[in-house]
């Protein structure tokens, strides 16, 4: 992959599994308030795209940024880290 840069990455859990080829992922992250210095939970929501459709509700998943496949995705699975009970 010469010359394309370094690509985010992040690791969400899978929330919905219901469309074909795609997935939704959440991401949480920490942030501390600027005036009252406590940690704030935010979250994101990412359509990714799962080619073999091989990760479900619940796998924590690493995403990796790419180039748009759709109005929405931005993103692809890379690997599934941790599968759901």
């Amino acid at each position: 992959m010469k010359g394309r840069g370094i690509r985010k990455a992040m690791v969400g859990m899978v929330v919905s599994d219901r469309m074909e080829k795609t997935r939704v992922v959440v991401v949480q992250r920490l942030v501390k308030h600027p005036l009252y210095q406590k940690y704030i939970r935010r979250r994101a929501r990412y359509k990714v795209h799962d080619e073999a459709n091989s990760c479900h509700r619940g796998d924590r998943v690493l995403i990796v940024e790419t180039r748009p496949l759709s109005r929405d995705k931005r993103w692809r699975v890379k690997e599934i880290l941790e599968r759901a009970q």
